[in-house]
């Protein structure tokens, strides 16, 4: 057994009662070391997340899902369309959202005489940036169908930043190039679902794909 298989398994049971029902990732390919020590590193990252009350993210870019989880028990689970990225090397760690997506409230009548409804799931935005601590910028578009002008224009941005990341390559070092971007395609319903999950301050973990 190598290391990384045996830290999954060490991981697995010597964890604290409220840890025991952490993923520990059974598409993992055992024969693969690099998926092994991502799945490694993420696990540890979860079983540190899972010791505390409030919930969090993890993008999961292997099985290309997003999902919610608190206690380390799956909440709720969002399927990805697509996925771009770049600096992938510098989405290790935990992150921290800055803030939820911005909802446009709709304005109140003050002479109104039925009970207007709160903000619900349908006022939530489709489209939105994230940014967090340490840096990073994870942007949520609609599908193509869905919204295609929007699809085409952030994808506009991603080609247009890809090819500044390239250019810039030649005239500074790697330091200056470790502010991770992940675009996430979503249909408009499980964006909308996302924004209405998440809160201030949220932790987040990606699970990288080791073979792009």
């Amino acid at each position: 057994m190598n290391l990384c298989a045996f830290v999954l398994l060490l991981l697995s049971f010597a964890t604290p009662s409220w840890a025991a029902d952490v993923e520990v990732f059974p598409d993992v390919n055992v024969n693969d070391a690099a998926s092994l020590q991502e799945a490694s590193r993420v696990l540890e990252e979860e079983l540190k997340l899972a010791a505390r009350p409030q919930t969090y993210v993890l993008i999961d870019l292997v099985t290309q899902t997003v999902q919610i989880k608190g206690r380390g028990i799956e909440l709720h689970r969002i399927p990805i369309g697509g996925w771009s990225a770049t600096s992938s090397q510098s989405m290790a760690g935990t992150f921290r959202l800055h803030s939820r997506p911005a909802v446009v409230r709709r304005k109140i009548d003050p002479t109104a005489t039925v009970d207007q409804e709160p903000i619900s799931l349908a006022d939530m935005p489709i489209q939105y940036t994230l940014s967090c601590t340490p840096p990073l910028t994870l942007e949520i578009l609609p599908t193509a169908g869905e919204s295609p002008l929007q699809w085409s224009l952030s994808s506009g941005k991603t080609w247009w930043r890809r090819l500044q990341n390239w250019g810039n390559s030649f005239f500074t070092d790697q330091a200056s190039q470790r502010h991770p971007y992940l675009q996430v395609t979503l249909s408009a319903e499980h964006a909308q679902s996302l924004a209405w999950s998440l809160v201030d301050g949220m932790s987040l973990v990606i699970r990288r794909a080791t073979d792009k």
